[in-house]
C-alpha cells in the first residue's frame, strides 16, 4: 500500500502546484469566483440602501437578469471604500446613497444583447423606452456588447432623503408608466426626483440635459458633486452611472455570478 499512497500524494502535490501557478491568471480574467480585490458593499458600509433591480423582474428585459443569483452589490474594494466616504458625508446631511446595480457579469450583458435582438419582446417598452424603437438600441448607445460594470468599479445609484420611505415591489404585468413621467406618476421610488427613473432609455437621462431644471437638476448636481469628490466619474449619458478611477481592472470583463459566495465572505 505504501507505493500507491506515495503516488497519490505526489499527484495531489502536483495538482496543488498547478492550481497555485494558475491562480494569478485566474484572478486577472473572467471566471467562476471573484478576485480578492472584490468585496460586498455591505461589508464596507452596511448603511447604504440596496435596490438591486437586475435580481428582480423590474427590468427593461422584464425578468431577472442572467447571473444575478442574489440581490447583493459586489464591487472592487477601492470603489466600495470610496462609496463609504461619500455615505459618511451624506448621512450628516440627512441623505443616503441607494445602489441599483454594481458589478455586472458578462453573462448579464449577453442577456441584454439577446433581448435587444428580439424585436417581438417589447413587454417593458411602456416604462423603459417608450419613445425609442427597439431596433435602435445599439445604434443609440443604450445597449452594448461590453459594460464597464463587468470590470467591478462601476455603480448605478441615486440619493434618498432620510428617513427612507418604504417602496412597494414591482408586480409583473402591472400597468407601465413612462420613465420620464412626473415623479408622482412614475413607478414609486423613494429616491430624490432626478427627472427620470433608473434605466430610462431617453435623452432626458443625460446628466446635463438642458430640459432638466430646478430641483431635478440640483439633485443630479448634488449626486455628481458628492461622488466626484471621492473619485467617481459620471457617464454623461446616464445621470445614475459612475465609475471609480483609477480602476483596479481597467481591461478585464469578469463573468462570475452575483452571489455572496463569489467573494468568500469578504
Amino acid at each position: 500500500m505504501t507505493a500507491p499512497r506515495t503516488a497519490l500524494r505526489a499527484l495531489v502535490a502536483a495538482a496543488v502546484l498547478a492550481l497555485t501557478a494558475a491562480s494569478p491568471g485566474a484572478q486577472a480574467g473572467p471566471g467562476p469566483g471573484a478576485p480578492g480585490e472584490f468585496v460586498t458593499l455591505r461589508s464596507v458600509d452596511p448603511t447604504i440602501i440596496h435596490e438591486m433591480r437586475y435580481a428582480t423582474a423590474h427590468t427593461f428585459v422584464g425578468e431577472r437578469v442572467d447571473g444575478y443569483r442574489q440581490p447583493v452589490c459586489l464591487l472592487t474594494r477601492p470603489a466600495a471604500r470610496a462609496l463609504h466616504r461619500a455615505q459618511r458625508r451624506l448621512l450628516r446631511q440627512g441623505y443616503s446613497l441607494k445602489v441599483y446595480d454594481c458589478y455586472r457579469p458578462q453573462r448579464a450583458v449577453d442577456h441584454f444583447v439577446r433581448w435587444a435582438g428580439d424585436p417581438d419582446d417589447q413587454s417593458m417598452k411602456g416604462e423603459f423606452y417608450p419613445l425609442v424603437d427597439k431596433d435602435r438600441l445599439f445604434e443609440d448607445g443604450y445597449i452594448a456588447k461590453r459594460s464597464g460594470h463587468s470590470r467591478g468599479s462601476t455603480v448605478d445609484l441615486t440619493l434618498v432623503r432620510l428617513p427612507a420611505r418604504a417602496t412597494r415591489p414591482y408586480r409583473p404585468g402591472e400597468r407601465l408608466t413612462p420613465c420620464f413621467a412626473p415623479q408622482g406618476e412614475r413607478f414609486p421610488d423613494n429616491s430624490l426626483d432626478m427627472g427620470t427613473g433608473y434605466d430610462c432609455f431617453d435623452t432626458l437621462s443625460r446628466t446635463d440635459d438642458p430640459r432638466i431644471r430646478g430641483a431635478q437638476r440640483a439633485n443630479r448636481q448634488f449626486l455628481q458633486r458628492t461622488l466626484a469628490d471621492v473619485g467617481f466619474v459620471n457617464l454623461p449619458e446616464e445621470w445614475w452611472h459612475f465609475t471609480f478611477v483609477p480602476e483596479p481592472f481597467p481591461d478585464t470583463y469578469f463573468d462570475f455570478p452575483v452571489h455572496r459566495r463569489a467573494v468568500a465572505g469578504r
